[in-house]
């Protein structure tokens, strides 16, 4: 710690409030053990007697009236079981579910700014120069030319997204530097904006987590930033590295977990993908679709648990929710890096991967659905179930509507058929996938940093209202699909350079 450092750190300590005294660890250890016990406990007693009603009248053959005789049998169950015992074990119930959400918002993590990356114009590319790029490369054979151009007029694309440097040169300039150049680009950029709007030294932050799937250079990305903008010495770093497009949410995740662990601490999270040095040059149909879709972007964000941030901060993270089918051979292989036989490096996208990603998005709804939710939503959720399970109906699985928990959705730009996919499982109107289609219109698949183009342009275009909530989604290898709940603590209706040409020349820039 510098001198300077040490010298703020007693006012900070002392503008800090005081803080309630906690109880010991033996109570917390002996609260935690009557929870963890006594919420099964309450189940298993419930479900036995309503079992042990309703069985005879199953067998009885009596199956109109079910859903009314579980009703009345949860009424009759609740008037004689034994009053002390139902009051103790709901109790403790309560107890535990309070302890729960307790313990998630102990610390509250604050958004208090971010940038995206808007490349140079120069850097600019269209859909004929990309084909023209790739006609004079001389790699591909003319299946593979007409394949990527047929891919291309559909995959939601525009005509001004970026390529780095090194793909714009002809023959492609390939190599260590020039990946290196991109990277430094993308990050030093995005990390330098968001410390001057904030008014922050680099010698302010004390976390720092970068994630980038695929280039990874040693020293690593962190240790670059922190060389290029002079970091302390005893900063916390992280490099994350292969865990594709939702790498971001991970991030964010693992910021959050530090920042409940160190207090009065700022951190900030640098998403990113380099383009330059994984072109794919073969001509296998699967490993082409990235070339069209991926393109070179960033995003860093400042996060916060300091109190007094939360009078300037965006948002308040509510939850992250994280999904890995890794386990299943299909989801592992859907998203796979590997040569062709040729020996051409290039990152596969198989015919699993819809399937798969439709399963793990319902696996994540269905564990961030309980907890945003309303109750008119979790009931009818728990009937369908009811039907289809217990008394084996044929019913269609109900999809709850995530509109009446998020007020804005910032999907994974992967792709057209992804945003759509999406969009229809979720029954999402077209305003509320507007930011993920802009998204992909005018800066491609930017991997981990997709999703927070779109919550730029939502900010930029569409703004926030103090008390709305954002959703963000992300899929990548593995199988994952990551999510991120954001409330918003104040109106938010700034203009980032990124969207400033959707939004006019008079609106505000920052």
């Amino acid at each position: 710690m510098t001198d300077s450092s040490a010298a703020r750190a007693p006012k900070e300590e002392e503008a800090r409030p005081e803080r309630p005294e906690m109880p010991s660890k033996k109570f917390i250890h002996n609260f935690r053990l009557a929870a963890k016990i006594g919420q099964p406990l309450f189940y298993v007693v419930l479900a036995a007697v309503l079992i042990w009603k309703l069985v005879p009248r199953l067998s009885s053959g009596q199956f109109q009236d079910s859903f009314l005789f579980w009703y009345e049998s949860l009424q009759q169950t609740t008037y004689h079981l034994s009053g002390p015992l139902l009051v103790a074990l709901a109790a403790i119930l309560l107890l535990g579910l309070w302890r729960r959400s307790h313990n998630a918002r102990d610390v509250p993590v604050y958004l208090v700014d971010f940038r995206v990356y808007r490349p140079p114009d120069a850097l600019r590319v269209n859909k004929m120069q990309c084909r023209d790029g790739a006609n004079s490369c001389g790699k591909f054979n003319e299946e593979s030319l007409a394949f990527q151009q047929r891919i291309a007029e559909r995959s939601g694309l525009g005509e001004r997204t970026y390529l780095p440097r090194g793909l714009h040169q002809y023959p492609f300039d390939i190599n260590m530097t020039s990946a290196r150049e991109e990277a430094e680009m993308v990050m030093f950029n995005c990390v330098g904006n968001l410390l001057e709007h904030q008014g922050l030294k680099p010698r302010d932050i004390d976390i720092l987590i970068v994630n980038c799937s695929l280039f990874n250079p040693t020293p690593s990305l962190s240790a670059m930033i922190i060389n290029h903008f002079k970091m302390r010495s005893d900063i916390v770093s992280y490099n994350l590295s292969g865990m594709g497009c939702s790498a971001g949410l991970i991030a964010i995740s693992l910021a959050r977990e530090l920042l409940q662990v160190y207090p009065n601490k700022n951190a900030i999270v640098v998403s990113t993908e380099n383009i330059t040095q994984n072109w794919y040059f073969g001509n296998e149909r699967s490993m082409l679709i990235p070339n069209v879709l991926f393109r070179m972007g960033g995003a860093a964000i400042l996060l916060s648990n300091k109190p007094a941030v939360r009078n300037v901060a965006k948002y308040e993270l509510q939850h992250v929710i994280r999904v890995h089918m890794g386990a299943d051979d299909k989801a592992y292989r859907c998203v796979f890096q590997r040569p062709d036989d040729d020996g051409n490096i290039g990152v596969e996208l198989n015919k699993d991967l819809f399937k798969v990603a439709s399963k793990a998005v319902t696996r994540n709804m269905t564990r961030m659905g309980p907890m945003v939710l309303p109750w008119s939503e979790m009931l009818f959720v728990a009937l369908n179930l009811l039907a289809a399970k217990v008394f084996r109906m044929r019913v269609k699985p109900y999809v709850p509507d995530f509109k009446k928990a998020f007020d804005h959705f910032c999907l994974h730009a992967g792709g057209r058929a992804v945003i759509e996919g999406l969009g229809k499982q979720l029954g999402l109107p077209d305003e509320k996938t507007e930011a993920s289609f802009q998204t992909l219109k005018w800066y491609g698949n930017t991997s981990s940093s997709t999703v927070w183009y779109s919550l730029a342009y939502i900010e930029s275009v569409q703004t926030v209202k103090e008390g709305e909530h954002v959703w963000q989604v992300a899929f990548g290898s593995g199988f994952k699909c990551n999510s991120a709940v954001w409330k918003a603590i104040r109106d938010i209706d700034s203009c980032h350079q990124a969207w400033e040409h959707r939004v006019g020349e008079n609106a505000p820039k920052v």
